[in-house]
This record gives structure tokens, sequence and C-alpha cells, in this order.
């Protein structure tokens, strides 16, 4: 690893070693890197803290002005405003909020989508009667059943119906 310095060593940036990996260069530069100031190569140049200066440059140069959004901001405007669509700003999340507790899906057992298959069809039941029984959506009931309740975001509360109506145990609590 070569020995760090203060920027007086390197060859004033005609020829010599990177102060930061030792390699030989002819195009050698000082950069600010962690601090100190190095004389490095055009590898090692991007460690320097003088790198978002030269992006601020080549942006202006490309006619980008300085208080226009960033690209990153842009998209998380864009995104808000998708969101928010319909509602004309964010007013309602600001007095409502949001409750991510309110329908949380419970850890459940290893087998729940057998259990739930098995139960359903001991009463003789179809997927659309027991949905329309339990006022749940049936294809919350075929994602249980599937073993794919996490992924279909499937509610505490479908679970809950469930170990009631037709007397399993799917939660692991």
């Amino acid at each position: 690893m070569a020995k760090y310095s203060t920027g007086s060593g390197g060859g004033g940036g005609n020829g010599g070693s990177c102060e930061l990996c030792g390699k030989e260069s002819t195009k050698l530069r000082q950069e600010n890197v962690a601090g100190a100031t190095l004389m490095v190569c055009p590898d090692c140049a991007s460690h320097g803290e003088n790198r978002s200066k030269e992006r601020k440059h080549r942006d202006q140069s490309r006619g980008r002005d300085e208080s226009e959004p960033s690209r990153k901001k842009r998209a998380a405007q864009r995104a808000a405003k998708m969101y928010d669509a319909g509602k004309g700003d964010s007013k309602h999340w600001e007095k409502g909020g949001t409750n991510y507790e309110r329908d949380r899906l419970p850890y459940l057992v290893r087998d729940y989508g057998d259990r739930v298959t098995d139960a359903r069809e001991e009463t003789g039941l179809t997927t659309g009667d027991l949905a329309a029984e339990l006022d749940i959506d049936e294809r919350d009931l075929v994602a249980v059943e599937e073993g794919r309740a996490t992924r279909a975001g499937v509610g505490g509360s479908v679970v809950r119906k469930l170990e009631d109506r037709l007397g399993v145990e799917l939660t692991d609590e």
C-alpha cells in the first residue's frame, strides 16, 4: 500500500507514483482524498472529493441549471403525484396518516394452504361459496389455499375468519 502524504511528493503532476495505489503514471493530478491532498493517477481520481465539483461543472456545461431538481427528485415527485392522484394533494395522508398495523398478517403455519383447502372441501363448500359467506374476496381465499397469502397481500382478518369458520389453526404465534 502506498504511503499517504500531504501533497508535497509525487513528482509535481508531471510523472511519478500515485500516492494512493503506487502505480507509475505521467498523468498524476492533485485530489483531496479523505481529507488528505494526494497526487493520484486517473484510476484513483474517482476516490477524490473533487469529483463532485467536476460533475457539477460538467452538468452546467451541458446546459443543466443547478436549481433544477435532480433526476431522482423529479422521479419521486412524479411518484408522489401518482399516489395522490384524484386527491389533488397530500393533505389526506397528513390528516389520516397510515396504519400499517391495522390488518397485519400473522405468522402462518407451514401447511396453512393445505389446511384451508382440506377443511373447506370437508364442509362441501366451493371457494366462491366460502368467500361469499365470510364476505372476503375469493382471490384472497385462493391465495391462502395456494400458500401465497403474503405475496398476495392477504390481511390478518381473512385468516382469522377462515380459522373461525373452518375450525383450523393457521397461525403460529
